[in-house]
């Protein structure tokens, strides 16, 4: 009776579970691994190397081959090493940008955002990781495009009136505003996939602001332009990374404030709707 009575008596255990939390570098670690096991990612990021480089390839070419012609055309009169390597700039957006909107619109579609966001209860992280991890590999292999565009394109251009190297006034800090640009480009993009929660749809309004709205805008009369114009996203953007400036166009500090305050206004939306509203 005794035996059975301490046998009953001996406290129950039971294995205890490691405990996991939900921590920032976790989350950050969730998220590159997520973007690099897509085979879109490869192929797009590859897409917009591509682009900014053979773009800027062939204006180099272009500019050489008519300069030794004597028939130079108008538009490529007054360019110089910087501005050619970077000609492929406005290509690469479409592609960088459209890429971070499936970062995020793709897990909507496919409906892994409720397994993402039921690991990570507080949901807002789960943005800021996206944007993060984003941003940088693009901030990354825009700045590595940019500079092989421009190493390249200089040596095709040399003994030419619009031959540089990387020691004159302005080159560093273009090359680096060019991929500058196209980083905050995906971090937009990835914003409006969060906004919007639809491929196409955020597909379409970083299409239009980047390029319909602009085009738009040159319709209207002369001094609304110069008034709206410099402050739209890709205009703002170019001065980022432009070597030389008009009259009405910003500052590269003023150009990178402002695509800063656009950034974080998508940035703002998304997260409101994220934080408020079921997915």
């Amino acid at each position: 009776m005794s035996t059975l009575t301490a046998t009953a008596e001996e406290p129950r255990t039971t294995p205890a579970r490691p405990a996991y939390r939900v921590t920032g570098r976790r989350v950050l670690a969730s998220e590159w691994a997520k973007l690099w096991s897509l085979r879109s990612t490869w192929i797009t990021l590859g897409l917009g190397l591509l682009f900014l480089v053979a773009f800027g390839l062939i204006a180099a070419s272009r500019y050489k081959s008519e300069i030794g012609s004597g028939h130079m055309d108008r538009d490529f009169a007054a360019s110089t090493a910087v501005s050619l390597s970077l000609f492929g700039t406005n290509f690469a957006q479409l592609a960088l940008g459209v890429l971070g909107v499936l970062v995020t619109a793709g897990e909507y579609s496919t409906g892994m955002i409720r397994s993402t966001l039921a690991a990570v209860p507080r949901r807002l992280p789960v943005l800021w990781s996206k944007a993060a991890v984003f941003g940088v590999v693009t901030l990354v292999v825009a700045t590595l495009g940019a500079f092989v565009a421009f190493l390249f394109g200089s040596g095709i251009v040399s003994g030419t009136p619009a031959a540089m190297g990387l020691s004159h006034a302005g080159v560093l800090r273009s090359l680096l505003g060019a991929g500058l640009y196209l980083g905050l480009v995906g971090v937009i993009g990835v914003a409006l996939g969060a906004l919007l929660r639809s491929v196409a749809g955020g597909i379409s309004v970083l299409v239009a602001a980047l390029m319909l709205v602009p085009g738009l805008i040159s319709l209207l009369p002369s001094s609304w332009q110069d008034d709206i114009s410099p402050y739209l996203p890709s205009n703002a953007g170019e001065s980022v990374f432009a070597l030389t400036h008009d009259a009405t166009a910003l500052s590269p500090g003023a150009g990178l404030l402002v695509l800063v305050c656009w950034t974080a206004l998508a940035l703002g939306g998304a997260a409101y709707r994220l934080a408020r509203t079921d997915v």
